[in-house]
């Protein structure tokens, strides 16, 4: 008789007492190593240190990369997502939510930056979970097609290239940066050194 090893589920607790947890996130409890490439990474922290500069000169929230996880659906309280990017509005996180392990409240902003091991299907799963919980504005960011898709709360969606301006809407008033200042500039010879954000 062949027993079926029954899957050892997780809380969010446990993902945050791991060692090693920045490389994982937790779908209904299951342990889901999130991949990453060497560009989506330097897209990531680009990104967020390009809104960081302005959130931050003008006190309006608060910018968290991809090690900071997400724990805001009803729906599934097993599941801790971690965007590339994620903007908090100012005053909607008190301090002691800041010492939490997870983010508990539905961000304002989150982006992902699609790695070349990721599948279709997981992005589009990842996107749509937090579209359904109202965040109200997602940028889904391409570094092999160089585009942003982005998706609003309210159902509009529109994909940018890289002569199109990248804006924060009404969710960070008076952000705006050329698509193309969030990917590295197309080498025009041999790949050398790749240039500081």
């Amino acid at each position: 008789m062949n027993a079926v090893a029954e899957k050892t589920l997780l809380t969010p607790e446990d993902l945050l007492a791991m060692r090693d947890r920045e490389g994982f996130e937790l779908i209904d409890g299951e342990l889901v190593e999130r991949n990453v490439s060497v560009l989506s990474s330097w897209i990531g922290c680009l990104i967020a240190s390009l809104i960081g500069e302005h959130v931050r000169a003008r006190q309006l929230g608060w910018v968290f990369g991809a090690d900071n996880g997400v724990q805001c659906f009803p729906q599934s309280p097993s599941t801790v997502r971690k965007p590339d990017v994620t903007f908090v509005r100012a005053g909607r996180l008190s301090w002691d939510q800041l010492g939490e392990g997870w983010l508990r409240l539905v961000p304002d902003l989150v982006v992902e930056v699609i790695s070349p091991h990721d599948l279709a299907e997981d992005v589009e799963e990842k996107v749509e979970l937090f579209h359904r919980v109202g965040v109200p504005l997602i940028w889904v960011v391409s570094p092999t097609a160089r585009t942003v898709r982005i998706l609003r709360s309210g159902g509009l969606t529109s994909i940018l290239r890289e002569g199109d301006e990248l804006s924060g809407e009404d969710v960070i008033p008076g952000f705006a940066c050329p698509v193309s200042a969030i990917f590295p500039p197309r080498p025009a010879g041999p790949v050398g050194a790749m240039p500081a954000p």
